[in-house]
C-alpha cells in the first residue's frame, strides 16, 4: 500500500507521488470514468483505491523501463514515442481553422492538385498468341485489324472475323486514365492516351497479345468549383500546415542538439 501524504505536499493536480512523479488527478479521473462506464453502480472508495494502485503500479513499471533503456532499444516502444511526439506538433496547427481567404489563396495556388483527370472512352480488338498463332501472326493480324477500321468498317464485324474474347473486357464508356491502366495495362494505356478522338491505333503488344485501340471520345481535365470541394480543400490546408509545423518543428530540435555523423562508407 502506498504511503499517505499530505495532498499539499504532492503538488498542485497530484493525487499521488512516485519517485517524485506526480500522478495528475485529470489521469486518475479519467481512470475512474472508464471504470464508471462499465458499472452500473456507483463507484465505492476501495475501487478508487485500486484504481489508484494500477496507476502507481504502471508509473512504477514506466520508471523501470526508462532505467533498462526500453525507450532506445526496443522498436516498437521507440515506434510509439515517435508517433505521440508526431501528434503532439501536428495537432495544434492541424486544428486550426483556416480562413476563407486563405482557403480561396490555398486553391489558387494549388490548383492543379485538385484538377481531376479527364476520362476516356476506348474500344480494343485483342488478337491473342498461342494455341498455334505466332506472335508474328498475332501483329500481323492486328495490322489488319488496324487497316480495315481506319477504312472505316464495322468496329463489331472487324472484332468478330478477326479478334478473340479478353478475359477482362474493357467496359463500354468513359474511364480515367488509371483505370483504363488497369484493364489494358501500360503499354497498350500509353499507346491509347496518344490517340484523338476517332483514331486507330497501331498494333500494340502486350503481355495478353497484339490490342488495337480506337480512341471514341476524350473528356478533358477540369478543376471543381471551391464551392463543391471546400471541405475538402479546408483538410488539406490543415494537413500540409501539420506537414511544416513538424519539419519546422524537427529542424529546430536539430540546429540544438549536437548531432555527430560518421562518415558512410561508398
Amino acid at each position: 500500500m502506498p504511503k499517505s501524504s499530505d495532498p499539499s505536499a504532492l503538488g498542485r493536480g497530484a493525487v499521488a507521488s512516485v519517485n517524485g512523479e506526480p500522478i495528475r488527478s485529470e489521469e486518475y479521473e479519467r481512470a475512474i470514468a472508464a471504470l464508471a462506464a462499465d458499472r452500473r453502480s456507483e463507484i465505492g472508495q476501495e475501487e478508487r483505491r485500486r484504481v489508484l494502485d494500477r496507476l502507481i503500479e504502471e508509473e512504477l513499471l514506466i520508471q523501470r523501463a526508462i532505467e533498462l533503456g526500453f525507450t532506445r532499444r526496443d522498436r516498437r516502444v521507440r515506434s510509439d514515442l515517435v508517433s505521440t511526439m508526431i501528434q503532439v506538433i501536428v495537432s495544434k496547427s492541424a486544428t486550426q481553422e483556416p480562413t476563407q481567404a486563405e482557403v480561396e489563396a490555398f486553391y489558387k495556388e494549388n490548383l492543379d492538385y485538385f484538377t481531376q483527370p479527364g476520362r476516356l472512352h476506348v474500344r480494343e480488338i485483342l488478337v491473342r498468341v498461342g494455341g498455334g498463332r505466332s506472335a508474328k501472326e498475332a501483329l500481323e493480324r492486328g495490322a489488319d485489324v488496324a487497316r480495315r477500321l481506319r477504312a472505316g468498317e464495322p468496329f463489331g464485324e472487324v472484332e468478330r472475323e478477326l479478334g478473340d474474347a479478353a478475359v477482362a473486357k474493357l467496359p463500354n464508356g468513359l474511364l480515367p486514365a488509371k483505370q483504363l491502366r488497369e484493364y489494358l495495362g501500360p503499354t497498350a494505356a500509353r499507346a491509347a492516351l496518344a490517340l484523338e478522338p476517332g483514331q486507330v491505333s497501331d498494333p500494340v503488344r502486350t503481355a495478353s497479345g497484339v490490342r488495337v485501340l480506337q480512341m471514341l471520345e476524350r473528356e478533358p481535365s477540369s478543376a471543381p468549383a471551391l464551392e463543391e470541394i471546400e471541405s475538402e480543400v479546408r483538410a488539406e490546408v490543415r494537413r500540409r500546415a501539420g506537414d511544416h509545423a513538424l519539419r519546422a518543428y524537427i529542424d529546430q530540435l536539430r540546429e540544438q542538439a549536437d548531432v555527430q555523423v560518421a562518415e558512410l562508407q561508398p
